[in-house]
């Protein structure tokens, strides 16, 4: 496995080792010791059509760390570092995840996640550190101008939840200390 680092504070690509023949592949996609100060407490799947955009979500008092990946299509994924005290605050960074280049990407807690599918369909799997609690999730409008995230919307524009599609500003949204 190989740690690519980001722009920001804390927020790894990694990139499995592939071991493949004309029969398939073989690759490890999680070991305790890659995040020895975590552990994770659910895993989670979900399936998506073309422009659909999830995100950006955040748990405020129950944080979730996040490791995720797609084993079916290709999604643009985003993180966003919520954390005041980080020197990466405010900022986002982008990656393609797809069923073809294998990466995973660690999502710290302490940021707000979300991804945009940009293939016909998307499986999306991904571990997290802390169960989820609908009471305390949060969510920032996907377009906030002030943020400028380059979504891949070419293809038009994204399928919302409704209430993905009323997500607050980044400059209203709650953070972390």
């Amino acid at each position: 496995m190989q740690k690519i680092t980001t722009p920001i504070n804390d927020l790894v690509i990694l990139e499995p080792t592939v071991f493949g023949d004309d029969r398939g592949f073989f690759m490890e996609t999680f070991r305790a010791e890659w995040f020895p100060e975590h552990s994770f407490v659910q895993d989670n799947h979900s399936k998506s059509v073309s422009r659909t955009l999830r995100g950006l979500h955040y748990q405020l008092t129950r944080p979730q760390g996040k490791l995720v990946r797609v084993t079916e299509g290709e999604v643009y994924d985003v993180a966003l570092d919520l954390r005041r005290a980080s020197s990466t605050f405010g900022q986002w960074y982008g990656v393609l995840l797809s069923s073809t280049n294998k990466r995973l990407l660690w999502v710290p807690p302490g940021f707000a996640h979300g991804f945009m599918v940009v293939s016909a369909a998307a499986d999306y799997q991904y571990k997290c550190t802390d169960y989820y609690a609908p009471e305390d999730e949060h969510a920032i409008i996907w377009n906030d101008a002030a943020l400028g995230i380059d979504w891949p919307t070419s293809a038009g524009q994204p399928l919302l939840s409704a209430k993905d599609s009323q997500a607050l500003a980044f400059k209203d949204a709650p953070v972390y200390a």
